[in-house]
């Protein structure tokens, strides 16, 4: 059941309605219900992971519990170590069984067949889990938390599995730490209009962004990318550039869209995104982008691993590892490898090159404050990401090599000769997406201080309510969907 499906557009009110209906100590029980029939809709024999992987850590979390009785302190450490390590390596071979099985084995049986050395190893034929990477790392989150003594022993089985499978973000995130959500399960959420409005605008926002920008561009992008030796030079930067909007409108989509469900039942999710395409360096991209996820790689990966407080190489060798594994993470491939290892090497080039960059600055005295400097800041910042997403997408690692290859070829006829419109969109679609795509960029643009929400409360409720029905209409008239139309999936869902 996606988002974007009909049947969550009925699911979603139900569950809401009888939600504030039902008694206050009840309301749990009927979002686990809730939760795992949303989960049993993409594939019932899955929901056997999700639930090993909420036992174990529940578990686990348990016997932490009783650890910390030991009187000998040293001992309950190692005991509470031996299961964090227990955890941790239990749900990651799950997740590797599920996700890099065959990626591994595949690339071991080709690495010996070049020495002419043959092995055979059985291969597994299943689909992705749904949401596996990302409810794994947040039930780890649990058992970290409770390691460190962050956030009390969930004693209660049936809350710590809506923790884990918490529906509005079980599929694509934002990824949640126990210390941040457990609370809220029981707190006590009343209808509130103003809540409950505010979270019905960012989810009609997201709507926007998928049904206006991401689906329509997604076109282009899926022609030019399915076959990359049919097309050169600006079709190819054209098709890489809209790639790096769609998964943009497309995950913030998601994400705006499981806030507000979140909110209008007066839940609070963590932020994923800020304006990311804004960012003038690598390291401020990576605070704006996918912040649950950065966030959970620093608490419980670069911190431990010694973070900055470091030499310089042990820094930049912590901040490799973390982008490697990032890499990995969104996807069992070598194009997902690359990826990661760009920007992991953006952001050490850039770390090595900061004293040089301020003493260039100091010496010819040039304005940072000015318009020009950020804008050309903001323009490199956004080529060096957009490159790294050509690996994102491409369907293998020789399909990058030809994309790249047919990438430097000069062709600027095409935005004369009408083969622009060629490329899964025509003219009007074409206009339609660039025109949403503005809206979107100018909406991020204004999001520096406020967000949707408050600068619609300052207007009077005529204005307002035209824009909410003018949306809707938009959404109805422009979206792209229907008969014609394959809705396409959450891209991150796949991860």
């Amino acid at each position: 059941m996606s988002f974007s499906s009909v049947q969550f557009l009925i699911f979603f009110p139900i569950v809401v309605i009888l939600y504030f209906l039902i008694p206050y100590k009840l309301r749990w029980i009927w979002l686990l219900i809730a939760s795992y029939y949303f989960y049993i809709s993409y594939n019932p024999k899955y929901v056997a992971l999700i639930f090993t992987t909420t036992i174990i850590t529940y578990i686990i979390g348990l016997l932490m519990e009783k650890a910390n009785l030991i009187k000998d302190k040293k001992r309950s450490i190692k005991v509470k170590k031996f299961l964090v390590f227990l955890s941790v390596s239990s749900n990651i071979g799950i997740l590797a069984l599920f996700k890099y099985y065959n990626f591994f084995s595949t690339s071991l049986i080709h690495l010996f067949s070049k020495f002419n050395i043959s092995v055979h190893m059985p291969t597994f034929d299943f689909l992705l889990p749904v949401g596996i990477s990302f409810y794994t790392f947040q039930a780890l989150s649990y058992t970290i938390d409770v390691y460190r003594q962050d956030v009390k022993v969930e004693k209660n089985l049936g809350r710590y599995a809506l923790f884990v499978s918490f529906f509005p973000q079980l599929l694509s995130g934002p990824i949640q730490k126990s210390k941040n959500f457990i609370h809220q399960i029981d707190e006590r959420h009343y209808f509130d209009y103003n809540r409950v409005k505010n979270g019905v605008i960012l989810m009609m926002w997201g709507y926007f962004q998928k049904t206006m920008v991401a689906d329509r561009i997604g076109q282009l992008v899926n022609t030019v990318y399915s076959s990359p030796g049919n097309y050169k030079g600006f079709e190819i930067v054209i098709a890489t550039v809209f790639f790096g909007f769609q998964l943009y409108c497309d995950f913030s989509a998601y994400s705006n869209i499981a806030i507000g469900a979140a909110q209008v039942m007066g839940f609070s999710l963590s932020k994923n995104f800020e304006r990311p395409y804004f960012s003038k360096s690598i390291r401020e991209f990576w605070r704006r982008w996918h912040m649950s996820l950065t966030s959970w790689f620093m608490d419980y990966l670069y911190f431990p691993l010694g973070g900055s407080r470091c030499s310089k190489l042990r820094k930049h060798f912590n901040v490799m590892v973390v982008f490697v594994i990032s890499g990995l993470w969104h996807g069992a491939g070598f194009t997902f490898l690359i990826w990661g290892l760009l920007h992991g090497t953006y952001y050490i080039i850039e770390d090595m090159l900061k004293p040089v960059k301020n003493k260039f600055i100091k010496r010819f005295n040039i304005k940072t404050n000015i318009f020009i400097y950020k804008l050309i800041q903001v323009i490199i910042t956004f080529g060096l990401v957009d490159f790294a997403w050509l690996f994102f997408r491409a369907n293998s690692f020789k399909s990058s090599l030809v994309l790249i290859k047919n990438m430097v070829y000069f062709n600027p006829e095409i935005f004369i000769n009408g083969s622009l419109y060629k490329l899964g969109l025509d003219h009007l679609n074409f206009l339609v997406a660039i025109l949403s795509l503005a809206i979107v960029l100018i909406v991020d643009l204004f999001q520096r201080r406020e967000g949707i929400s408050d600068k619609l409360l300052t207007k009077n409720i005529v204005f307002r309510w035209s824009l909410y029905l003018a949306s809707v209409l938009i959404i109805l008239i422009f979206g792209a969907y229907g008969s014609d139309y394959n809705v396409e999936q959450f891209i991150y869902s796949q991860f």
